[in-house]
């Protein structure tokens, strides 16, 4: 056979290598920002009072940052770099690379902007607005067709396991996106989602952990299975290995969603399947730990003296760490303890920062004095790197475990009279500030180091040159005839199928997806109405969007779980059918806030109104920002007949013609609510300061206020269900 000539394209790798630690310090730099609003709350809410810097605005915008611009990028990185060189075959379009890169990039920059603004779905991981999603699904095809073309016109034979893994991420990644962004827009920047309560809290944690899964695991997986390799040059440990943990991690992953929903209003049989795979997946999960580690059998002398290796080496001891945690926090004993506490935060960042982030800087590490033909300009400001990441790792990790624990702990303390000890609960909160603070000092060390690496990789690349075409060559294998009696294991006949293999892993991810979310779309008896529960009115609507807006699910929940110290606290815990109106679902994941599930009526508005603008001055030590613009800015109607009907459209029973009142009828509650307000603030004035107070001047400003129409949504909250003392008892 003929040996053809080609040539590799290093170009849109550096290119995406570039954009990895440029996101990368940027996510981490939002990340240190919101660390130290918890830290040091007062000075943001005396000094730096900005909506767009608020804690509520820039969580999503960390989040997303660090999970689809940094870590994204990353794998659009090794996945360019390990194709090409893996099926012999230079990417299918540079044209279509190109669109990848720049058009992933105006996504990110579309976030940016959007996020801090406050238009955001809500949804954990799946903030961004319909048209963003709908980019994002273009781009994702973009990327999938320049890969399904590439691997179709490979020069080998076999496909090798870290392009089965390339093919599930795309595969899946595809598959939630697409599910969980069902919305129907009401505007350019608003939308509501087409699942209400119970359903989108599945669909939206069924995407939430997968895309954990299938974009910050299974990616990974399979750049490990190339890069580990290349890096301590030797072969991977075991092939049979790499098969069983490839199809049972695929199978096993996509049922463990609802894990995330333990003791919620999702039906019991659900959460059941959620626990029952999570429990599983500590095999298969293990097995590509291992599979990876054992590869440097026989090079662990080599650890000490090559920085990529030591990386890499601690990459997959945090990813062995988080999938052993993973399961345990999925089983409801311990989960009662950990759930909307920061126990989970430090779970999701050892694999953040320890999987996620080490493997990358390993990668980048490897590639540049690769691409750029020369040796790394620094091999000891690249340890100093390894050891101030890992010691930045173990800072964040240790104290947000240790106020986890004690969050939880304090939660669940009763007095032997069976009152709670910790009744106010900013008693639990004041207690995790010395943690906050040293998850700060953690963060910024792991941002110093990375800054240390993009100095470092750009002083490597100045000392070379970068090979934009690597020529290359290799015989065309991909036709050739295997001897009659030539044996192979069987699943080599499915390596060298493209469409056959990607077809297999729709059917194998597809099974669990189907069987939890159909009947629970389907079967009304799974979520049983409620006759009280009624519609929000107009200005409640309205109000709703805010509280979506500003990012209060962040903080707060909306969700009372059927265990005494939550009842207790809280009030009678929450009901399927409390929820159908709701979309979208407000659940939450965090409480650094009380739950406010059964908020509506507990405070009057005049409490309400001040605790909004000056959080410390009525709670003492509460981390709560404050938000002053919300009483200086007016409140926009404009968009209420349009909400309404969306909200109709959605299956909520608004009156036939009620469209056309809604903003006559937000206008009178917010008259009344301001009112209400002016007139306890006049009441509580002392008596010289009341003749300079004008009741009427006063419910005029408020009325037109957006801070109204909010107060008027946490009032309604729980009102629907009144539940006597002695029935909670």
């Amino acid at each position: 056979m003929e040996i053809e000539k080609f040539s590799y394209d290093n170009k849109i790798v550096k290119n995406f290598a570039y954009a990895t630690i440029i996101w990368g310090i940027t996510g981490m730099l939002v990340g240190l920002t919101i660390a130290t609003q918890l830290a040091w709350p007062d000075f943001y809410n005396d000094y730096l009072p900005i909506s767009w810097l608020s804690f509520g605005r820039l969580r999503p915008l960390h989040t997303n940052a660090v999970i689809f611009a940094f870590v994204g990028n990353g794998i659009f990185m090794g996945v360019y770099y390990s194709l090409q060189r893996l099926l012999k075959a230079r990417m299918w379009s540079d044209k279509l690379s190109n669109i990848n890169f720049w058009g992933w990039q105006f996504i990110i920059l579309c976030a940016v902007i959007t996020l801090p603004l406050g238009y955001t779905t809500s949804k954990e991981y799946a903030e961004l607005e319909w048209w963003i999603d709908i980019l994002i699904t273009l781009l994702w095809v973009v990327f999938g067709l320049n890969m399904f073309m590439t691997i179709l016109n490979r020069r080998v034979k076999h496909m090798y396991v870290a392009i089965w893994f390339y093919i599930a991420t795309f595969v899946t990644v595809a598959i939630l996106h697409i599910f969980n962004s069902f919305e129907l827009p009401v505007s350019f920047m608003k939308s509501y989602s087409w699942y209400a309560g119970v359903q989108d809290a599945l669909v939206q944690w069924w995407y939430g952990h997968n895309a954990v899964a299938f974009f910050l695991t299974t990616p990974y997986l399979g750049l490990m299975y190339y890069f580990v390799p290349k890096a301590a040059n030797r072969p991977v440990y075991s092939y049979r290995l790499s098969i069983i943990h490839f199809w049972a991690l695929i199978f096993l992953y996509i049922w463990a969603g609802p894990h995330h929903l333990l003791y919620t209003s999702l039906p019991d049989w659900a959460q059941t399947l959620g626990v029952v795979f999570s429990v599983m997946l500590i095999a298969p999960s293990w097995g590509g730990m291992l599979n990876g580690l054992l590869t440097l059998r026989g090079a662990w002398d080599r650890v000490r003296d090559d920085v990529t290796l030591k990386f890499m080496v601690v990459a997959l001891t945090a990813y062995g760490m988080v999938t052993f945690e993973g399961p345990l926090l999925a089983l409801k004993s311990v989960n009662t303890l950990s759930h909307f506490t920061d126990w989970t935060i430090a779970h999701v960042h050892v694999g953040g920062l320890g999987w996620n982030g080490m493997f990358t800087f390993g990668m980048l590490y490897w590639l540049f004095p690769k691409m750029f033909k020369t040796k790394l300009y620094s091999k000891k400001l690249a340890n100093q790197h390894f050891w101030i990441a890992t010691l930045g790792i173990i800072l964040y990790a240790i104290p947000m475990y240790i106020a986890g624990f004690v969050q939880g702990l304090m939660w669940q303390d009763f007095n032997a009279d069976g009152t709670l000890v910790n009744g106010e609960f900013l008693d639990t909160v004041t207690a995790l500030k010395p943690y906050f603070m040293l998850r700060s000092l953690g963060g910024l060390l792991f941002i110093t180091g990375t800054c240390m690496m993009f100095y470092n990789l750009i002083k490597t690349a100045k000392s070379g040159k970068l090979v934009e075409n690597e020529e290359a060559e290799a015989v065309n294998m991909r036709d050739a005839v295997e001897k009659v009696n030539e044996k192979h294991f069987w699943h080599r006949a499915v390596e060298k199928r493209p469409v056959r293999f990607f077809v297999l892993v729709l059917i194998v991810v597809g099974i669990g997806g189907a069987v939890e979310i159909i009947p629970t779309m389907i079967v009304k008896s799974n979520i049983p109405t409620i006759e009280q529960v009624k519609p929000y009115t107009a200005l409640e609507l309205e109000g709703r969007d805010l509280y979506i807006r500003e990012g209060c699910v962040g903080c707060h929940s909306q969700m009372i779980r059927p265990l005494r110290f939550e009842t207790k606290r809280y009030g009678e815990y929450s009901k399927s059918g409390e929820f159908v109106y709701d979309h979208p679902f407000l659940w939450g994941s965090k409480r650094t806030g009380p739950d406010l599930a059964r908020e509506g009526g507990k405070r009057n508005n005049k409490w309400h109104y001040e605790h909004l603008i000056r959080p410390k001055d009525i709670s003492p030590g509460s981390l709560m920002p404050a938000y002053p613009w919300m009483n200086e800015d007016e409140l926009d109607l404009s968009l209420l007949e349009k909400k309404i009907k969306a909200m109709q459209t959605l299956g909520v029973p608004y009156p036939v013609g009620f469209e056309m009142e809604a903003k006559a009828k937000a206008e009178k509650q917010a008259m009344r609510i301001a009112k209400n307000i002016a007139k306890d603030l006049y009441d509580n004035l002392p008596d010289a300061e009341k003749k300079n107070f004008d009741v009427e001047a006063k419910t005029n400003e408020l009325k037109t206020k957006e801070i109204v129409a909010l107060i008027a949504y946490l009032q309604r909250l729980g009102t629907d269900i009144q539940v006597e003392e002695d029935e909670i008892e």
